[in-house]
C-alpha cells in the first residue's frame, strides 16, 4: 500500500504537470515538493492544494481524505446555508427601505 507522499508523488507523475509550476504555484521549492513525495504523513491541505493545481481528486486513493472532505463539506453547507439566508433578509430589509423612499418621492 502507498503512503500519501507515493500517491501524491504518482498523481504528479501521471498528471505531467512539470514540478517546477506547481512549486511556483504553492510558493515552495523544488526541494520540498521531493520531500513531501517522501512523507508518509504529508498534511491533507497540501495534497488538497497540489490535487487542485493538477486537477486530481485523492479521495479515490486516501482514505483519510475521503473522511477530512466528509467533515469540511458537512461544515460548508451549514455555513453557505446560514450565509445565503442572511444575504436574502438583509436584501430584503434593503429593498424594503427603497421601495419607503421611492413612496416618499412620489407623493
Amino acid at each position: 500500500m502507498q503512503h500519501k507522499g507515493q500517491a501524491l508523488e504518482k498523481a504528479v507523475r501521471e498528471s505531467g504537470i512539470p514540478l517546477t509550476k506547481i512549486t511556483k504555484r504553492m510558493n515552495k521549492s523544488r526541494r520540498w515538493i521531493y520531500n513531501a513525495f517522501e512523507n508518509p504523513n504529508l498534511g491533507i491541505d497540501y495534497i488538497i492544494e497540489i490535487g487542485e493545481i493538477i486537477h486530481y481528486d485523492f479521495s479515490d486513493v486516501l482514505v483519510e481524505l475521503k473522511k477530512f472532505k466528509a467533515t469540511v463539506v458537512d461544515k460548508s453547507d451549514a455555513t453557505d446555508k446560514e450565509g445565503s439566508e442572511y444575504w436574502k433578509n438583509k436584501y430584503l430589509d434593503l429593498l424594503e427601505k427603497y421601495n419607503e423612499i421611492l413612496e416618499r418621492k412620489l407623493v
